[in-house]
């Protein structure tokens, strides 16, 4: 039986530090990149090497977590036969939803954003990653119970799209429901719950997004700051 891990503490290994001026700078820098960002439905059939979505996702994978349990796993697909596979069973879910299974006030949400049932994006992005949450893991051949998994896959998730967008590549979030068929398709274990998919790639030359999406709530309906007196 391999050793109970024990707490042991380490210098910090890195450290970055900056002038107050630096900082404000290199947040506003920060604020003009992702305000960039944008989630689209056009994609170029342009490849993307595999080794940018993997340092893309090595990136996720520095995020934290619960207990620092990384209970996440993704699967990066490029196979066309594959993508179509997922895109048929997907639109079988979708159309379930459109027809009335989303109730009339989830629908009605969703029209300012002009989706439908069909998703043409999951066969031309030229990746498709299914994020995992591991709803428990394994040590030693024993199950062991995983900490704030949604937080820390959302936490992992973010961090992926973020370096996406670093990357110059675009992603939708796609979330059919259920989506336990993606389990089948990417041959992954029962301990794991498919999160959503992410089409990746670069826009088409007529990519369009929703005039709705590029309306974002103003910074004082988003934060509420206390500070004490100096």
């Amino acid at each position: 039986m391999a050793e109970k891990p024990i707490y042991e503490a380490l210098p910090l290994p890195d450290r970055r530090s900056f002038p107050d001026s630096e900082m404000l700078d290199k947040a506003q820098d920060f604020l003009a990149l992702v305000r960039t960002r944008h989630s689209i439905r056009d994609y170029s059939d342009r490849p993307v090497p595999r080794e940018v979505i993997e340092k893309c996702v090595a990136a996720a994978g520095t995020a934290p977590s619960g207990a620092n349990q990384q209970p996440w796993h993704f699967v990066a697909i490029s196979d066309p036969a594959m993508k179509h596979k997922i895109r048929l069973a997907a639109e079988a879910e979708e159309e379930k939803f459109y027809d009335g299974g989303g109730g009339d006030e989830w629908l009605a949400a969703l029209e300012p954003i002009g989706t439908d049932a069909s998703k043409p994006h999951l066969d031309i992005a030229p990746w498709l990653i299914v994020v995992f949450a591991q709803r428990w893991g394994y040590r030693d051949g024993r199950r062991i119970k995983h900490y704030y998994v949604p937080e820390s896959v959302g936490i992992a998730t973010g961090m992926l799209i973020t370096a996406l967008h670093n990357a110059g590549l675009s992603c939708l979030t796609h979330t059919p429901n259920p989506m336990k068929f993606l389990n089948d398709l990417c041959d992954r274990p029962e301990n794991e719950k498919p999160i959503m998919i992410l089409a990746v790639g670069h826009p088409a030359e007529n990519a369009t997004v929703p005039a709705v999406a590029k309306k974002k709530k103003p910074l004082d309906q988003i934060l509420t700051t206390y500070e004490g007196k100096s």
